[in-house]
């Protein structure tokens, strides 16, 4: 029997802020740009659930979150404090949980600064995992103050999907038996994959859950989404083969971010690249790499058209700027007519750092 669990920390930036300094706890925390009181350029980079209920979220402008805090201060409700980022000290805290995370499985797969995916098949059933999974929610409390939510399911999809359903703090168990029936009446946005765009097309096609998502043909779904369409057929009947890894050692290292607005505003692009690149660097670097020899980007537009392009200098990579710098140098041309003579605004953007060296 597979049994996955999906760990994610709660609001982990504003969470670790709040560690930090407790007079933040319980309140409207956001983190990220100096919002200069509603003047500020750049993004938020993470906010705390108190500030969520405003509509704050990671990836809104700086200056839209001061306004919505505004609002909220207007309507009676408690002020929002807005915080700068402090990366090293985030890093600082994955690091001692990934660690913790990785020697409490038979395989570990680290999927972001604050998430990580467990194979704990070898506790033989679900009431095993779970025991197990509120033994380490238990240990991540006291050893860093930190609550995290822990989904339990058959595979990757679930578990990601089931660790998001009941924050913060939460454990929620899908059985394999169980699997069709958790997802038929949840949104389609739940799928992981599917943003802003793309629910719109489907709800213009009367599909609004995966339960009417699970009724569409493979080929129609290939037709609208191409070879996407063929994994998204799978995904809308709880199917997944992914692998939890910890096996060997990464050719490459990426993330990528799907714009809240699709933007062709390159200060704000150059800007989200940098938190990238910051993020990339820093996973590269956990790693024990000291360098690598490839930079490559991602830019999907509005219509969901990607292209991925490359760069390999003489010299080995081995800093953030380096990374950064080769990225603008590569997104560049898609934000002016050289790549985008139609001027299309760009939904996605991704940069990998390839070919690691120890």
């Amino acid at each position: 029997m597979r049994i996955i669990a999906h760990v994610d920390m709660d609001a982990f930036y504003a969470a670790v802020e709040a560690r930090s300094n407790p007079d933040l706890r319980g309140k409207p925390v956001v983190v990220g740009a100096d919002p200069k009181a509603g003047h500020g350029r750049g993004v938020v980079t993470a906010a705390s659930y108190e500030a969520r209920r405003y509509g704050i979220r990671s990836a809104t402008p700086i200056s839209r979150a001061w306004r919505l805090a505004e609002a909220a201060r207007r309507r009676g409700d408690p002020e929002t404090i807005f915080v700068r980022d402090n990366r090293a000290l985030y890093r600082e805290v994955s690091q001692r949980l990934m660690t913790f995370l990785a020697g409490r499985a038979d395989l570990f797969e680290e999927a972001s600064i604050d998430e990580a995916y467990l194979d704990l098949s070898s506790l033989g059933s679900f009431d095993a995992a779970v025991e197990h999974a509120r033994a380490l929610k238990a240990e991540i409390g006291a050893a860093e103050g930190l609550t995290c939510s822990v989904g339990l399911g058959p595979n990757k999809l679930i578990a990601k999907i089931a660790s998001d359903r009941e924050k913060p703090d939460g454990l929620t168990v899908v059985r394999p038996e169980a699997v069709q029936e958790f997802l038929d009446g949840l949104a389609i946005r739940v799928i992981p994959g599917i943003g802003p765009k793309s629910e719109k097309f489907l709800h213009q096609q009367g599909i609004r859950t995966i339960r009417e998502l699970r009724g569409v043909e493979r080929d129609r779904l290939i037709e609208w989404f191409g070879r996407w369409g063929e994994g998204l057929h799978a995904r809308a009947r709880g199917l997944s083969e992914s692998p939890v890894s910890n096996e060997g050692e990464p050719k490459s290292v990426g993330e990528q971010e799907t714009f809240e607005i699709d933007t062709l505003d390159a200060d704000f692009i150059l800007e989200r690249a940098r938190e990238l690149a910051r993020s990339v660097f820093a996973r590269v670097d956990r790693h024990g790499f000291r360098a690598f020899r490839t930079v490559t980007v991602t830019v999907r537009f509005a219509n969901f058209m990607t292209f991925n392009r490359s760069h390999t200098p003489r010299e080995h990579l081995g800093s953030e700027e380096a990374l950064y710098a080769g990225a603008v140098q590569l997104l560049q041309p898609f934000l002016d007519e050289r790549e985008n003579p139609r001027q299309r605004k760009v939904r996605l953007i991704g940069i990998r750092a390839e070919k690691l060296v120890r």
